[in-house]
């Protein structure tokens, strides 16, 4: 993901800090190619586009992080969903920080396999595109770089020995996995990017630096990686572009994000978003290679203190698709990857600090796998028509024009000229594109009859505010040439009975149509369409409605829809290669056909009548989900129709009130009785890490001693000298991170945190301490994670968290001897099940009780909603059956009522072990957390566990904590498997 992870709450602000970073662009490009010798023939690519398999191919794709939804019999599910879209690609990312916690121990197997995953898209029949890192950015911790690099004295991301050195087991690990997967081994693979936006730095790292990017592709050929190698420039910079020597790529590829990710306002698109030098620079920087972009804006993220997610569902909606990807085929592109189109979630500490709990991104699906947006079948009609445009891989992006092609110098064409066909496209928006006004047009066009102005027929075209079409002209249908179409084609099919063309409109539209045909045109359905026969071409003009048409010209059947009528339709393959148009409501997932039978498969969340349109002519019965369905056959089309009904199951969604919670105290730590001669201490008088000098007799640096992740628990000794006063603490935990701190139990105050403050300076007064005595400063501190590393040479990914400093009035700080705490073990974590940043420091979580079935004998009977009455953490579990019906898709969240007031208190829920929600009361905005079934068991018994943080002095309670399910969509996903998850055993060693 684009610059992310550098910035905060106002994510647009790094746009000034990339000019100032040293670019490197080339300030030639080489124009003399020389022909690549190919480690294989399965994947190879010209100018236009890749050809698989020798046939040339549109790659649209979609974003996917198999590790941000951890059940891996979840996932065929996303990708019949991306499947049904008509993309026949994901691009995936792989978190190192998930795979190697510890240096020199790669671990990739449970929820962090990777073969589930290539199995899932194989049998969804949708190619990958792997982008291993190793770093990622995506706004995860540190980018994907795992903790200990922290530790290693050369830069990141450079040639320095040691950090080449520590990338070697995983990328040779990651490497070999994915290399058995790739195309040319029968599997889903078909590109590979070996570095990320490798785009800018900052002396003193040389930038940009080929032996580097160099080493890093061989370390990847070393690998077994044959598939070709793409980068993904931040911007069209051109760095390692084909041509430009050692470490130059097979294809070049960059990065946009035109509207940004300020949602605050989802209305405001920035002035001169819209890039429309998109073809002539990639000509300048890559003429042979394909227009790819691996991250085109799917969405945006939210900050900590930020809008509800579903805001930026909205500044990146429907009409955002429509303006900005349109754009996109106006120069030209052939490999087009949307960042996300499923965002998934920020489980287990893995996300950055700039963001919370849920990386919905306001994508085309949900976090919780539902697909209500109507962005999602905006992207459909989209997909769908490049599916059925073949000819448009070999058209030819000419100059946009505000005067040649239209009446109206408010609109901007960029006609898309066939060459090796005569298929030609005119991608009309608005001059500018962020423009709310509705224009009114005719549009010049050239085709096989000679120049026309449309409508031919009168009247004048329509385009609303933010909204763009793509007018084709000569375009074939099956063998038939459509000569021109005002309205945007969504798909057309060859079937046994005859062909069949969709064409769509937005609502009240005027449009019009020509087919090269002297058949006289019947209306067969519907009403309000004009015909004329001009020229051997037959003429149809009509206004967009909700009722459909159908008009008849020879064999091929025109369906002339409004554009949300068009949402209701799909086009599932068959084996074979051709395919059916379903109408059906919510998700028609697969078709296939099995003897005499035609056997569909989808998801309802309403009764849903439906229709079957070019069913195979060996097909004489129908299955829905394995069961038969009653058919009847349409006189006038010959389509099948039918019904599919819905009855709302009754689900009993427990009160969390009700459940028998127990409680216990989480903070032991605070006690003058605590003894803490089981923790590591913090001992270490120098620090490998190169970032930060440091100014304490001993490192406080959290991952100098392995802790990386979660909460942390500072323990300073000192024995009063009866003349301290105050201590101040300079401390660092990132974004909305926060502190407590106690001396001999008696609290000292709190930082309970800012959306975009990360280090915070505090002075605590002591009070009047007894010479002599001994105490203990106890602090608690939420880690939020640590930087990314985009700017090559900042080494900011090495930026210590913890303790970086303090002044004790009147004392040396040597005075003070420290023990430390985070995840019991560090780096040596105890759960390998859940991965190595799944657990924090708390004394409940060292011990396990976060997992199913804890030792609750002798706790309190307390639950969440009671709370504490001073400040402190306590933690609660209960258990929590369900019993949710088979055959039901149902999303389940948990709930948090936000405070009237602004109450200072932070929580950490926990579902059978899996971490999956941060809630921060006086920060926010999220209160929603999104919990799969897998993780939950939706047939049985699930532990919930909940830590609860007051950083007041009154203490602190939920004001409320409810599961609430969305509707239920009766679905075909089945075999939903729970993921391991170790039930509570006591673990040696915890203290």
């Amino acid at each position: 993901m684009k610059i992310s992870t550098l910035v905060t709450a106002a994510c647009v602000a790094f746009q000034g800090t990339a000019a100032a970073v040293v670019s490197g662009k080339p300030s030639t490009f080489i124009r003399d190619y020389d022909k690549r010798d190919l480690l294989q023939d399965v994947v190879t690519w010209d100018e236009h586009s890749l050809f698989i398999h020798g046939k040339r191919a549109m790659i649209f794709s979609g974003e996917v992080h198999p590790w941000r939804l951890p059940v891996p019999s979840l996932w065929l599910d996303l990708f019949e969903k991306i499947k049904a879209l008509g993309y026949n690609t994901v691009s995936f990312y792989v978190d190192w920080n998930l795979l190697e916690g510890k240096q020199g121990e790669f671990r990739a197997d449970g929820v962090f396999a990777y073969e589930p995953f290539f199995e899932a898209a194989t049998k969804a029949g949708i190619w990958l595109i792997a982008r291993p890192g190793p770093y990622i950015n995506a706004e995860v911790a540190a980018g994907g770089l795992p903790g200990w690099l922290q530790r290693i004295k050369g830069m990141i991301r450079t040639n320095a020995d040691d950090y080449m050195e520590a990338t070697e087991l995983y990328v040779a690990s990651i490497g070999a996995i994915i290399a058995k997967a790739q195309i040319t081994n029968g599997g889903p693979v078909i590109l590979y990017q070996p570095e990320n936006e490798y785009s800018g730095g900052i002396p003193p790292a040389v930038f940009p630096d080929a032996p580097y990017f160099q080493r890093v592709i061989d370390q990847v050929r070393k690998a077994g990686i044959v598939v070709p190698l793409i980068n993904n420039d931040a911007w069209s910079g051109g760095h390692n572009a084909p041509g430009t020597g050692l470490g130059e790529v097979d294809i070049y590829a960059h990065d946009n994000y035109p509207i940004g990710f300020d949602c605050s306002d989802p209305t405001v698109w920035p002035a001169n978003g819209l890039r429309t030098d998109q073809y002539s620079t990639r000509v300048e920087i890559s003429p042979n290679t394909p227009y790819t972009i691996p991250e085109f804006q799917g969405g945006a993220f939210s900050p900590w203190g930020g809008w509800p997610i579903d805001k930026c569902a909205e500044l990146v909606n429907q009409e955002a698709e429509r303006v900005l990807y349109k754009n996109n085929y106006a120069a030209g592109i052939s490999i087009m990857n949307l960042y996300m189109t499923y965002g998934g979630l920020n489980w287990g500490n893995l996300g950055h600090y700039g963001g919370f709990s849920t990386y919905d991104y306001g994508a085309a699906i949900k976090a919780d796998r539902t697909i209500t947006r109507e962005k999602y079948s905006e992207a459909k009609l989209q997909a769908q028509f490049l599916k059925a445009s073949p000819d448009y891989l070999t058209a030819v992006p000419t100059n946009l024009s505000t005067t040649l092609y239209t009446d109206n110098v408010n609109l901007a064409v960029t006609p898309v000229i066939g060459s090796e066909a005569p298929s030609s496209f005119y991608i009309v928006r608005h001059n500018i594109y962020n423009s709310t006004e509705t224009t009114t047009y005719r549009l010049n066009i050239a085709t096989s009859a000679g120049k026309l102005t449309v409508p031919r027929l009168g009247g004048k075209l329509t385009l609303n505010g933010r909204d763009s079409k793509v007018h084709v002209t000569d375009y074939n249908v099956g063998g038939t040439t459509l000569l021109y179409s005002t309205a945007e084609v969504f798909t057309w099919k060859k079937f046994d009975s005859g062909k069949v063309l969709i064409l769509y409109g937005g609502p009240e539209e005027l449009h019009e149509a020509s087919i090269v045909s002297t058949a006289k045109p019947t209306i067969i359905e519907g009403k309000g369409v004009t015909t004329k026969s001009i020229d051997g071409n037959v003429v149809l003009q009509w206004k967009t409605s909700a009722s459909r048409s159908i008009v008849k010209i020879g064999d091929l059947s025109v369906y002339i829809l409004d554009r949300n009528s068009a949402y209701n339709y799909w086009v599932p393959d068959l084996a074979d290669g051709s395919a059916v148009i379903v109408k059906a409501g919510y998700l028609v997932r697969t078709a296939a056909t099995k003897g005499n039978t035609l056997q569909l498969t989808g998801d309802f969340n309403a009764t849903t009548p439906f229709e079957v349109i070019g069913a195979p002519k060996s097909a004489k019965k129908l299955t829905i989900n394995g069961q038969p369905v009653a058919i009847e056959t349409s006189k006038s089309t010959g389509s099948w129709h039918g019904l599919v009904k819905y009855q709302r199951p009754f689900i009993n969604i427990p009160d969390l009130e009700r459940l028998q919670w127990k409680s216990t105290d989480a903070l032991p730590e605070i006690q003058t009785s605590y003894a803490d001669s089981a923790w590591p201490s913090a001992d270490k008088k120098t620090s490998t890490n190169t970032y930060r000098n440091l100014t304490t007799p001993t490192s406080l640096y959290s991952s100098d001693y392995g802790f990386h992740y979660g909460y942390l628990i500072y323990r300073g000794h000192f024995v009063a000298t009866g003349q301290e006063t105050t201590i101040t603490i300079y401390t660092q935990g990132r974004n909305a991170y926060g502190t407590s701190a106690w001396l001999n139990g008696v609290d000292l105050g709190s930082n309970a945190g800012d959306a975009i403050v990360g280090d915070t300076n505090t002075t605590y007064t002591l009070g009047k301490l007894s010479k002599g005595k001994k105490y203990v400063l106890t602090m608690l501190m939420d880690n939020m994670g640590y930087d990314g590393n985009w700017v090559i040479g900042s080494d900011s990914m090495k930026n210590p968290n913890g303790i970086l400093h303090y002044e004790f009035a009147g004392r040396k700080q040597s005075d003070i001897t420290w023990k430390l705490t985070g995840n019991l073990g560090g780096e040596d974590y105890v759960d390998k099940t859940r991965g190595p940043l799944n657990e924090g420091g708390l004394f409940p979580e060292r011990q396990g009780w976060h997992q199913q079935k804890p030792p609750t004998n002798g706790w309190k009977a307390s639950k969440p909603t009671t709370g504490i009455s001073k400040a402190g953490v306590a933690f609660y579990t209960a258990e929590l059956d369900l019993h949710i019906p088979k055959g039901w898709d149902v999303p389940l969240s948990f709930t948090f009522k936000k405070t009237k007031s602004n109450e200072k208190f932070r929580a950490q829920l926990y579902v059978n072990g899996y971490q999956f929600g941060k809630y921060i009361n006086n920060i926010g905005p999220q209160v929603d957390f999104s919990v799969p079934q897998g993780i939950l068991n939706y047939q049985g018994s699930n532990t919930v566990a909940l830590t609860l943080w007051a950083q007041q002095p009154s203490g602190a309670k939920l004001e409320g904590l409810s599961l609430t399910a969305g509707t239920p969509v009766l679905t075909a996903l089945e075999n939903v498997e729970l993921v391991p998850m170790p039930k509570y055993a006591k673990r040696a060693g915890a203290y």
